[in-house]
């Protein structure tokens, strides 16, 4: 463990500890880039608490085999010949499979990027992995429904110290976990103290793929939620414009979300016959 942690990891200790019946597993990403369809995982922290408060770590830098471009390196430090001899997603895919399995998952802006993004890794590796499984806790989006600030921020409102080394994986990942500690400490009314509750409150949408171009109403009808026919059921637009579909398997959409569309497609043919 860093020595910048050794100081301070008994002050976290001290805050509310997450009520667990199964492990949670916080983690974060520096990637090539925002794009979820294109860009590549560079590094991952991943964080597990267990129910008993004990704790597992794993950090890992991979090969993207791809150009990591100047200005993510500017934010993230890594370059190519940082990771040139570093395993590739596929090679550690398995392994980050099995410390992730049968445990609900925790970041920050999670939902919208690093759980999207990962998934399409996986699908990449040739892995249909079932994240949804999972109860996903977004503290970002408990962070901004109460506050409205950036992680750094957060670190210094809740847990009152600076993140003095932001935008490197593990110390972003473990900032996260305090902050939610330091979350539940300051708003017992607010917050349960319940990773099922935490999942719900932190949820913006009701995905039905990760990238959220499809998602649920409010009848739990499968509808779009993107371009001209953003709120319109997947199966109206499927039957009435057939082409949509194959505009959507030829575009830059992730693989998830194209199997989405195709899954809403075989569906909506079986039950016109």
């Amino acid at each position: 463990m860093p020595a910048r942690w050794m100081v301070d990891i008994h002050l976290y200790k001290q805050h509310m500890q997450l009520q667990l019946t199964r492990p949670i597993v916080f983690f974060d990403l520096e990637t090539t880039g925002i794009d979820i369809a294109k860009d590549r995982i560079v590094e991952i922290a991943l964080l597990k608490i267990h129910p008993d408060g004990s704790e597992d770590s794993k950090l890992m830098r991979l090969n993207p085999q791809m150009h990591i471009p100047a200005e993510a390196s500017a934010v993230n430090g890594i370059t190519d010949a940082d990771v040139a001899h570093s395993p590739t997603f596929a090679d550690k895919a398995d392994e980050i499979w099995t410390f992730i399995d049968g445990c609900d998952l925790g970041g920050f802006n999670s939902n919208h990027f690093d759980i999207p993004l990962l998934a399409e890794e996986f699908l990449r590796a040739g892995m249909n992995v079932d994240l949804r499984k999972a109860q996903f806790v977004d503290v970002q989006n408990i962070y901004h429904k109460l506050e409205r600030r950036t992680l750094a921020a957060a670190y210094k409102f809740y847990c009152h110290r600076e993140l003095t080394d932001a935008h490197t994986a593990m110390a972003d990942t473990r900032a996260t976990y305090e902050v939610l500690c330091a979350q539940l400490d300051r708003y017992p009314d607010d917050l349960h103290n319940d990773t099922a509750f935490l999942a719900e409150y932190s949820r913006r949408t009701n995905n039905v793929d990760y990238a959220g171009r499809i998602v649920l109403d409010n009848n739990g009808v499968e509808t779009i939620n993107f371009g001209k026919y953003k709120g319109k059921p997947v199966a109206e637009v499927l039957r009435r414009d057939p082409s949509f579909y194959s505009w959507v398997m030829q575009g830059d959409f992730t693989r998830d979300t194209k199997q989405a569309f195709t899954a809403l497609l075989v569906r909506g043919n079986q039950h016109r016959k």
